[in-house]
């Protein structure tokens, strides 16, 4: 699908997600994918330190900066295009980070429902 004319969840077009850090499969603050997106990097999640160290015990180190990578490293509030079924796992455990659904991509309706997704759901204040 076109970036350009990528859908949220609610059907609207898809809002930026973070540029602080710079979030998304393509690293342009959106929650985008594409073909090459394995993982399906598509809920805009704001991280908690439940789903951090959940993450870190699976082997998915999203605390430690990784510079190569254009990646600081998060902390608890930062907003994170995370993979839909990795969001999936934490929610299925108990410990899934609120989601924006206006910056997250239709395609996450793939792999998790919509009520579960709203039982999560944050309002979307502006990036500062």
């Amino acid at each position: 699908m076109d970036r350009a004319h990528a859908l949220n969840v609610l059907g609207t077009a898809l809002v930026p997600c973070s540029y602080d850090p710079l979030t998304g499969w393509f690293r342009d603050g959106c929650c985008h994918t594409d073909a090459n997106d394995h993982g399906s990097h598509v809920i805009c999640a704001k991280v908690t330190v439940e789903f951090l160290n959940f993450q870190m015990e699976r082997g998915n180190d999203l605390i430690t900066p990784r510079p190569e990578h254009r990646f600081r490293g998060l902390k608890p509030g930062d907003r994170w295009c995370v993979c839909a079924l990795r969001w999936r796992e934490a929610y299925e455990h108990g410990c899934a980070p609120p989601v924006v659904l206006e910056c997250t991509h239709a395609r996450a309706l793939d792999f998790v429902v919509m009520e579960w997704l709203r039982a999560h759901a944050v309002s979307p204040a502006p990036e500062s």
